[in-house]
């Protein structure tokens, strides 16, 4: 029998601005109905005495999904549903549209609590108390306790061997690391003397830190709790160098490389590497329940299948999938569109969250010393963009139906002004020939390419991942209007790992790839896209490489605006809720003047591809990998098929 929580047990909580946590047990507030029959899938398991009954699987509060609010309706057991990967790497997308988090985002982009039945969080923001549902067990029917977060604090990131370099970075407050705490069995505390405001967020990821492992599970691989030589002879019976290496194999959460480890997922993986065809079934323990008690999901096995990229979008115009998004993009909608008439599925255009579809990164920490000063020069990067004709590339690539834009926030986040999106994006070869003029770069060859303070003429090679052909052609039509201001483009495509290692060393004067991820960001999101603080970032990658080496690689920002930004960053990271908005706004500002990067074209929606029978997919939704994973917010768990 599933309770019913008495509304009098909700407790107060801090509230983060957009992103609020109301109340402790707010997933269980929903009047849940009693259960109805044992899972079909189930029954056979249930019946023989191999598996226990729905309401034993279940926690004692399992998290009730408001379906009201979200506009779904009481669904039906059964089925399965097809998607297509691109890379059998891409399995890991199963936790991304899983979405099942300790706290996660709703689709107001609030966040509530999930696996966790509660989470309070003290005034100041230093202090979390995580409450985990009493009953709540492991996809083999093992409890999910405390135990399993102090492993991972005490066994795995604070282990030497298995993390050298000590807990991921938003366990730290400046140097120092969090208190960690069992308050009892199904609760624990993580605190600082100083607020963590990077905590809930990382919580709530798209990739989940999973700061709790199945210990009962990972202890036979541990070296504290295994016999020296039985972990030894396995650490020999797979050819590893060590247990630490044998632990970290075994443990992936996220790669999904384990079959036999126990997860909270709603599908668990069957399949083990290679094969082009990945069945995922349901968890018999998943925390999730309709407002009838009935167990989450509805659909009982999802497949990925794998093919080349290439031929994606004839697969799901032929028909071979029930739900797709991925690979899929504005171009195929055309044809995908045509063939609706053929298949029984709805084509759909949802809005995405990325600030910008792709953006240009200027390098400005590359090793070519004059490129670099000429890079760090506000009117030259100012004089790119206003050379990109972005109607054009709007017109000819995407129907018209996007827009030309900056890298920078959606008009849906509070934090956005319409300058920001369209500063220095008017086509202008006037302007910008005067900008570059006034520069001094003023001296042209022969063919009437402008030169570099040192006689090269100014030729940019332009590196891309070879993952998208669209940015290609994009620089296709860039590289006509910079000829217009004297400017010559080449393109030079590579795999992302070497296009992403040239950057960090220095060797790319230019790049092209996706813009921020998070362009719905609230003041409480961390603005880590806007601020030196990441090597990933393209535009500044020896500066993120310094602040993620605390100093011991990279090199410190030493432009005046990326100091600004640093000191902006630091004002987030103590303030309170004005003062992180307030915060917010001046780090937009900076990057809106400077143009660090250079947006092209925003708002280019995103085709969903639904069998008609599939229900409970949203008509219309963000597509979106940070915040929203996709189809994560829109629970996937909660699709059933009406057929």
């Amino acid at each position: 029998m599933i309770s019913v929580l008495n509304p009098s047990m909700s407790r107060i909580h801090r509230a983060f601005s957009g992103l609020v946590m109301t109340t402790g047990f707010l997933a269980a507030s929903v009047l849940v109905a009693p259960a109805h029959a044992e899972v079909p899938y189930f029954e056979d398991a249930v019946a023989s005495g191999s598996l226990p009954a729905m309401n034993d699987r279940l926690p004692e509060h399992p998290h009730v999904i408001d379906f009201a609010g979200e506009g779904k309706e009481i669904g039906k057991y059964g089925g399965e549903f097809v998607t297509i990967m691109g890379r059998s790497k891409d399995i890991r997308m199963a936790v991304v549209y899983g979405y099942a988090r300790l706290i996660g985002y709703d689709q107001d982009l609030n966040l509530r609590p999930d696996i966790l039945e509660a989470l309070d969080v003290n005034e100041e923001g230093n202090v979390f108390t995580l409450h985990i549902r009493k009953g709540h067990k492991w996809s083999d029917g093992e409890p999910f306790t405390a135990e399993d977060f102090r492993y991972y604090w005490e066994d795995i990131v604070n282990n030497d061997e298995l993390f050298p370099v000590g807990p991921p970075r938003f366990l730290f407050v400046g140097n120092e690391p969090a208190t960690f705490e069992i308050i009892d069995e199904y609760t624990v505390r993580y605190s600082w003397s100083q607020p963590n405001p990077f905590f809930l967020t990382e919580l709530a990821a798209t990739r989940p830190p999973f700061i709790y492992r199945p210990a009962h599970y990972l202890k036979q691989f541990h070296e504290n709790y295994r016999d020296a030589d039985a972990l030894q002879a396995m650490v020999e019976e797979r050819g590893l160098r060590s247990w630490a290496v044998l632990h970290t194999d075994i443990d992936r959460p996220y790669k999904l490389s384990n079959i036999h480890r126990p997860s909270l997922e709603p599908w668990l993986i069957t399949t083990e590497e290679p094969s082009d065809r990945f069945v995922f079934v349901r968890n018999p323990y998943y925390h999730r329940v309709d407002p009838e008690g009935n167990q989450l999901p509805y659909i009982d096995r999802m497949i990925f299948n794998i093919s080349n990229a290439k031929l994606v979008p004839a697969k799901v115009g032929a028909g071979e999938v029930d739900l797709q998004s991925r690979i899929l993009s504005l171009k195929d909608y055309t044809f995908l569109k045509q063939s609706e008439a053929n298949q029984n599925y709805d084509v759909r255009l949802w809005d995405v969250g990325a600030g910008a579809y792709a953006a240009l990164y200027p390098n400005l920490t590359c090793s070519d010393p004059v490129w670099r000063e000429v890079l760090r020069d506000v009117r030259f990067r100012r004089a790119l963009s206003l050379a990109i004709n972005r109607t054009e590339i709007n017109r000819v690539m995407f129907f018209g139906l996007a827009q030309p834009t900056n890298n920078t926030v959606l008009p849906k986040s509070p934090l956005f002004k319409p300058e920001y999106r369209e500063s220095y994006t008017d086509f202008d070869v006037k302007a910008a020939n005067q900008l570059l003029d006034t520069i001094g770069l003023d001296e042209r060859n022969g063919e009437g390419i402008r030169l570099l303070p040192d006689g090269r003429p100014m030729e940019i090679i332009v590196e891309t991942s070879g993952e998208n052909p669209e940015h290609d052609d994009m620089l296709e039509l860039i590289g006509d209007s910079w000829r217009q201001v004297g400017i010559k483009l080449f393109v030079k495509g590579l795999q992302r790992e070497v296009m992403r290692n040239r950057a960090y060393t220095g060797e790319t004067i230019m790049s092209i790839f996706n813009g921020i991820d998070n362009g719905l960001a609230t003041p409480n999101t961390a603005p880590d896209e806007f601020v030196p603080v990441l090597q990933d970032s393209l535009q500044w990658p020896k500066w993120g490489q310094y602040y993620q080496t605390d100093g011991e690689a990279g090199e410190a920002p030493d432009m005046p605006a990326a100091k600004e930004l640093m000191e902006q960053y630091r004002k987030w990271q103590t303030s309170n809720e004005a003062g992180q908005k307030q915060a917010w706004q001046a780090i937009l500002d900076i990057n809106s003047e400077n143009m660090f990067s250079i947006g092209l074209i925003g708002n280019v929606p995103q085709p969903v591809v639904i069998d008609k029978d599939m229900r409970n997919v949203p008509e219309k939704g963000i597509h979106s990998w940070e915040p929203g994973a996709f189809f994560g917010i829109y629970r996937p768990d909660t699709f059933w098929w009406d057929r």
